[in-house]
Parts: structure tokens; sequence; C-alpha cells
């Protein structure tokens, strides 16, 4: 980017006090303080582990111009400018958007939010936009996208700076449109503060992330500051079958739009016949067939059909390319095993998403076969939903083997342990301990038979297992792929 005044760039921000002269230069702005050089400007955020504030002599030490702070140093540097804020996150995003040449306002920006659906949704909307002839980005879990450019992602939603950067890229790139996860975290740390959104998209609710908000209350106002920050000429597409849906839009200034698959709303969908390869919708009248499974996706689909419309797309043409539409890795993504039974890869990683996973098998398999379920819990999260996964997956599932996630720095078998205490007793007998994830895919693969279905869940398209903070490679639909392989 190039230089920028300090006047120009904090005309973007609520500023307490400034000690020194905006007339300068800016050459870089930055947030960490080890890259700091000659030229910068330094925010000093207050993080959960580290106050940056510690690092402003080192900064200024490195040749910083400017600083952005909430307590003034007591020693002051006659050739930095010191810019007295009430909050660095919140100004940090605001900078970052003004240094980028606020890029949000050049695209038809759609953000996600929820606790399952937000990649599948985004994700969809970009396919979408490509499928309608327009030039695309996504911001994802999984990987962000410009235009066709794969970049890996490492946070569903990026910090101030990369988000602001990435959308600078697309909008350099010739993109019309940009659909973006926006998570509880993102939220809660202002991250998407100063982006201009075109809409909103409300999945669902459930109990996740309680390690880092401590209450459902807090997560659940972590989610609807999102729809409270939209604009007036903006819409808010909610899901009116969740309980939080219309919460979430209370405060909202934007046009508020429902949809539903249960009750009447502005876009209702019906689920006339559902098969593991696809399903037969019915949605405001239309029938069509997707290439999904399950009442979850149908959600999703009801909403990407909702916001398609909302974005002023033609419906007939919208209809047409939704049926080309495909899952995403990791996604209820299907595999047909060589001796006859189907094996399902899903990121389902919350009680809420595993129950959606197993009824969806459970309904397209009518009784028809066993359903044998893999699944763990993470190591060093919310501790609460590891018996109640362990309950949810044992009442759905034939058989059920309990596994190794990411255990990260616990012990995995400590987490094994935790999970079993939520098997109801009659269920102890269809349920195995296998901590080695590999020999779990593997077991319940070899237990089972011709029109069973062994469903893989918690990792979906994570290609790796993290241990003791190290990170090994390990790929569920890769592991199966192999035992296919010595299948045949």
């Amino acid at each position: 980017m190039k230089a920028k005044s300090l006047k120009q760039l904090i005309q973007s921000i609520d500023v307490l006090r400034v000690v020194g002269d905006t007339s300068i230069m800016i050459s870089q702005l930055t947030c960490d303080s080890r890259t700091a050089s000659e030229g910068s400007l330094f925010v000093a955020v207050r993080g959960v582990a580290v106050d940056a504030h510690q690092f402003i002599p080192a900064v200024v030490e490195a040749g910083a111009a400017a600083v952005v702070c909430e307590e003034l140093p007591q020693q002051l540097s006659p050739s930095v400018t010191y810019v007295l804020v009430e909050c660095c996150t919140v100004a940090l995003a605001r900078l970052a958007s003004q240094w980028y040449d606020n890029p949000s306002s050049h695209l038809k920006l759609v953000g996600v939010t929820g606790t399952n659906g937000k990649t599948t949704t985004a994700t969809l909307l970009y396919e979408m936009a490509n499928l309608m002839g327009y030039k695309a980005g996504l911001l994802s879990t999984v990987r962000n996208i410009i235009d066709k450019r794969v970049e890996p992602a490492k946070q569903t939603t990026p910090d101030q700076l990369t988000l602001n950067r990435l959308l600078h890229d697309m909008v350099e790139a010739g993109c019309d449109y940009a659909f973006m996860e926006v998570s509880s975290h993102a939220c809660s740390q202002h991250r998407i503060d100063g982006l201009t959104f075109a809409g909103g998209i409300f999945t669902n609710l459930t109990r996740d992330h309680l390690d880092y908000h401590g209450t459902v209350d807090n997560y659940i106002n972590a989610k609807k500051m999102f729809f409270d920050s939209l604009p007036s000429d903006a819409f808010a597409i909610i899901n009116i079958d969740d309980k939080v849906g219309k919460v979430m839009v209370q405060n909202t200034k934007a046009s508020v739009y429902s949809y539903s698959l249960r009750q009447l709303a502005d876009y209702k969908c019906r689920v006339i016949e559902d098969r593991l390869d696809g399903t037969t919708l019915n949605i405001n009248g239309t029938e069509l067939n997707v290439l999904f499974t399950g009442r979850f996706n149908a959600y999703n689909l009801t909403s990407v059909y909702a916001a398609s419309l909302l974005l002023g797309w033609d419906k007939d043409e919208v209809l047409v390319k939704m049926s080309q539409l495909v899952p995403v890795a990791g996604r209820f993504q299907t595999m047909r095993s060589p001796r006859g039974y189907t094996a399902i890869v899903d990121y389902a990683h919350t009680p809420d998403a595993l129950v959606n996973v197993l009824d969806a098998a459970n309904e397209v398999m009518n009784g028809r076969g066993t359903l044998i379920t893999v699944c763990g819990c993470g190591g060093n999260r919310d501790s609460g939903k590891r018996p109640i996964m362990a309950r949810e997956a044992a009442l759905r599932s034939g058989k059920l083997i309990l596994t190794s996630d990411n255990p990260r720095y616990e012990d995995p078998d400590a987490i094994l342990r935790d999970m079993e205490k939520g098997l109801p007793d009659d269920k102890r007998s269809i349920t195995l301990m296998i901590t080695d994830r590999l020999q779990a895919i593997k077991t319940a693969c070899q237990l089972a038979q011709p029109g069973d279905v062994v469903i893989v869940a918690g990792k979906g398209h994570e290609d790796y297992q993290e241990i003791q903070g190290v990170k090994h490679h390990f790929d569920d639909s890769e592991v199966i792929a192999q035992i296919f392989d010595s299948e045949k």
C-alpha cells in the first residue's frame, strides 16, 4: 500500500487526544511489534494473553512514526506522534479498513453467522456467484479465495489487518461479491468493525465456545452484535425455526427476512425425498433436486436461495444453479466402499451438529443397515459438551466408537473418560473406546457390512491432528480412501 498521512488515517477513529504531528506520512500499519519499522503506525492492542502497550518502547526504538494506544507511556519520544483512543481493538479495525481504501464498500459483502452451517452457506454462495457468472471472494474456515486464487485459512474470521487485506485483494481482482463466515470471536473482538455489509445470514445457535464466552447469553450477544451493526440498506436473513432467530434481529436496522422448514416464512422449504446421494426439495412452491443430504443442508440451501434473490439474481437461473452445487469438503462428504457400505466424513463437532448428521443418516437409512459412528472431542475446549456428544451419538447409533479428535495439550484418554460419563447404561455394550483415531476408523470399516453407514465426525476438512501443540498430518477422508483401496 502507498503511504498515507496520519491525519487521513485517524479520521476513521474516535480520538481522545493527540500528542505530536498528524501531518506525518505512514508507511506501514501494524499491531505486531516485531514487524514495526521506520514510518510505521503501531496499534497497541490489549489481547487476551498479552498487552501490546508493553512493546511501545521497542517499536519507538525500531523507528515507528506513530502509536495508537489506550494509555500514554510515561516517557514520550519527541519524534513519535501518540494517538490516544478508548479501545485499540476497535481503532485497529477501522484503521485497517482506511489503510486498504475501505475495500468492503466496493463489494457486495455478505456475512454468515451461527453455530453450524457457516462454512457450507458461505461457500455455496461463493459457488453460486461463480455459476451466475460473477467474480467473487470467500473467507471461510476451510480456505480463503480471491476470485480463483486460494489462500489457506488460519482462523474462521481473520484478524482486522488480514481481513481488510484480503478484501482489498478481491477488489483488485475485480470481484463483485464477497462471502464470509462471521465467528462469535470476531464479533466480540471487533474484527468486523468498519466493514460495510450488504447482508447477513443467521443459521442457528447451539452450545459452543463456552470456554471463551463463559455463558450462552454472552455467546448469543456476540452473534447479535453482527446484526446490530448492519446498515439500513442491508438485508438480514434469519432461521425462524431456531429459538433465537428473532432475537438476533431485535435491534437491527437492516430489512429482515425469514426462512423455515417448519412454519410460514418469506422463504419456505419442504423436504420431499431424502437420499444418501441427494434430496428433492420444494422451495417456495418450486421443486428441485440437490446433491445434498439432510434437513440441516435443506436449511443451508434455503438461506442460499434467499440471499441469492435478495442480491438481485434471477430466480429461475438461481434454481437451475442450485441443482449444480456440490457439497463442501468434509461436510457430509459421502464415500462408497467396494464392499457395499457407505462412509460419511463430517465436521460435526458440537452436540447439535452431530445430532443433525446422525438424524440425517438414520432418516435416509430408514431402519435398513447399521449406523456406525466414530467421534471424539477436542482438547482445551468446552469440556461440558463431551458427555452430551457421547450420549447423543450413542442414542442414534447401532455401534459407537469414541476416539481422539484434536487433543491439543490434554490427555486424549482423559477426554474419552469425560465422554464416557454421558453414555446411557444400555448403550455401553455397543460402544468401543479406541484412542488412536486411525485404528478407530479402521475398526469401524471392518465392522461395517453391506448396507451399513459409517460416520466419521469431528474433523471434516482438517488435514491434521494436533497433539501436544504439534500438528501431525491426518485426513479422515484420505484414511477412508486408503481403506477402500485395500478392500478392492
